[in-house]
């Protein structure tokens, strides 16, 4: 080789290895841009300018792969509330009375169909091709396969989107669960197997919901939109009111139907919040019946939410609603929402259709939520009105201070007839003695502060006696039982009650001679003799009878002994 070629030759490879190099460059540029283009999804690009578009620009073949629990194929169930064994009684009458299957879990695809505007309602619809289990990571976009699709899937991730349909399902970001957050309870899986709606208590009935939950007023319905690929086909008919049974009471009740389905009208109004849904005709009115019917109830089914939940409530009682605001403040932060007058289309992610109740006056804590108990509801009253005591006072504490003793005066039945022979009895013995009565007018707050300040509180079976539930830890409670065998209802509405409490309880059965009955009937008469062969007229016989026409005259000298008790247990 001449020595003149050689440079020439070399300077001739450095120009084909910069060809080639760019060549390399501007493959790869293009390689890269054309990755760009098929992976990344133009529809999501789109969205995660501001999280969402108005509902007529959103793609419509956007699909939503979520995860959900297949509930067994189950029967369409209806039910009523009118079972027979139901408790009709009114204590007051100085009150106006107004089959499990395989739990498993399986993810399906579904396509948003687009909203028919002549129905207002969107449709769900399972993919054709959407069988066999995929992968936990929620996606947008096409049906990507192999590495593609799992590219997609992560891609998908950085973005949570709220799909703007009626449907209102949202592609939750799974870094939240990857970092340790638990899930909302929102999800569409989260009702599980679990029916709606649980009959199986013997005083109410409840249905509970969590997921995609639409309440319709107007149509007096609450719709679980069931996810896509589901079998359950449920219906359900409750009224919100916890007297099971007694169909005078409930004939007053609206009666809401609770069903799944997977078509539902269009969302007007969303909220963050769980709802409970209930009833306040019925029996409120009578103060025992305001609370064992709706406060002990409400407070147990709704105290768990510390606030944070939106009341519902059918058959509305403004008046009622009033008496009781201070108490209604405490367990919502939220204006009630008036149900027979809504016009909205409420949308929740946790619903409770009717209220957690058992015996008359407490709650089974072996049930409750949180395993509440009287004693929780007891200190909740004391709280919600700012009461001062919340135990009594040692007897000897403070010398010069008598303990108190508030009695409770009727003025229509089962009124005391020797009301200052008690009065003086009782101060004798060495109590400071309070009259006072409570009805249906009473201000609560202004009684619930005078209740607060005794240690002992007496009165003739009836609605007055249960304020107790103002009364501080500890205080006792004197019940007089009229004639008639009424020992085991008036345990059952205010004994057991006191005591589960905390609060002592004594009861005092009078005797014949301290009844009034003696002036209307002979002595002999079948009425003193065998009072419990005349419970077999029922209830209504018994409240005429032995309530509405009986007043008590106390043998003081036999009572005595009650009042002594109750003072010793002010003693430490």
């Amino acid at each position: 080789m001449k020595s003149g070629e050689r440079p020439k030759l070399v300077r001739g490879l450095r120009q084909e290895s910069r060809r080639f190099r760019l060549l390399v460059i501007v493959v790869g540029f293009f390689l890269v841009s054309l990755t760009f283009v098929v992976i990344s999804k133009p529809d999501a690009i789109l969205f995660s300018l501001n999280g969402k578009l108005p509902v007529e620009q959103a793609p419509t073949s956007i699909l939503i792969k979520q995860k959900v629990n297949s509930p067994p194929a189950t029967s369409r169930k209806t039910s009523t509330d009118a079972l027979p064994g139901g408790d009709p009684r009114v204590v007051d009458d100085e009150a106006d009375v107004r089959p499990k299957g395989t739990k498993g879990e399986e993810e399906e695809s579904r396509v948003l169909s687009e909203p028919d505007p002549t129905s207002g309602m969107t449709e769900l619809t399972p993919n054709k091709d959407g069988g066999g289990r995929k992968s936990d990571e929620e996606t947008l976009g096409g049906e990507g396969k192999g590495k593609e699709g799992e590219e997609r899937g992560h891609a998908a991730e950085k973005h949570k989107v709220t799909l703007p349909t009626v449907s209102n399902y949202t592609i939750h970001d799974t870094e939240d669960t990857e970092n340790g957050k638990q899930d909302d309870g929102t999800g569409p899986d989260l009702q599980g197997s679990k029916p709606l709606c649980d009959f199986s208590n013997f005083r109410a009935n409840v249905c509970e919901m969590r997921g995609d939950v639409r309440v319709h007023p107007n149509a007096t319905s609450i719709m679980f939109m069931e996810p896509a690929g589901s079998q359950r086909d449920e219906l359900w008919k409750i009224k919100p009111y916890p007297r099971k049974g007694d169909e005078f009471c409930l004939s007053h009740i609206t009666e809401l139907t609770v069903k799944s389905s997977k078509v539902a009208p269009e969302c007007t109004k969303y909220h963050d919040v769980p709802a409970v849904i209930f009833s306040l005709t019925g029996y409120t009115g009578n103060l025992f019946h305001d609370f064992t019917d709706v406060m002990v109830p409400l407070f147990t089914t709704a105290s768990e939410f510390n606030g944070e939940v939106q009341f519902l409530i059918t058959d509305m009682a403004l008046w009622w609603t009033i008496k009781y605001h201070t108490v209604l403040q405490k367990l919502s932060k939220y204006p009630l929402i008036d149900f027979s007058k809504d016009d909205q289309v409420h949308c929740f992610k946790h619903v409770i259709v009717g209220l957690h109740a058992y015996m008359e006056f407490t709650i089974d804590s072996s049930k409750a939520p949180h395993n509440y108990s009287m004693v929780d509801f007891n200190r909740f009253m004391r709280g919600a009105y700012s009461l001062g005591r919340d135990t009594v006072t040692v007897l000897g504490e403070y010398p010069k201070v008598k303990p108190r003793l508030l009695i409770i005066k009727r003025h229509r039945t089962r009124m005391f007839l020797n009301l200052d022979e008690i009065i003086a009895m009782a101060k004798e013995i060495g109590f400071e003695v309070v009259i006072d009565e409570a009805n249906v007018s009473s201000d609560i707050s202004k009684f619930a502060r005078l209740v607060n300040t005794v240690d002992v509180m007496m009165g003739v079976h009836g609605a007055g006696l249960t304020n107790c539930v103002f009364l501080p830890q500890n205080a006792t409670l004197i019940q007089i039982v009229p004639w008639g065998g009424l020992e085991w209802v008036s345990r059952t509405d205010f004994g057991n009650p006191a005591e589960l409490m905390g609060l002592h309880y004594k009861q005092y059965s009078i005797s014949v001679d301290e009844s009034s009955l003696t002036e209307q009937y002979p002595r002999d008469h079948e009425i003193f003799k065998n009072p419990i062969a005349f419970h077999k007229h029922g209830f209504d016989f018994i409240r005429q009878t032995f309530m509405d026409k009986q007043n008590v005259k106390l043998d003081c000298k036999r009572f005595r002994p009650i009042l002594l008790e109750a003072l010793d247990n002010l003693n430490p």
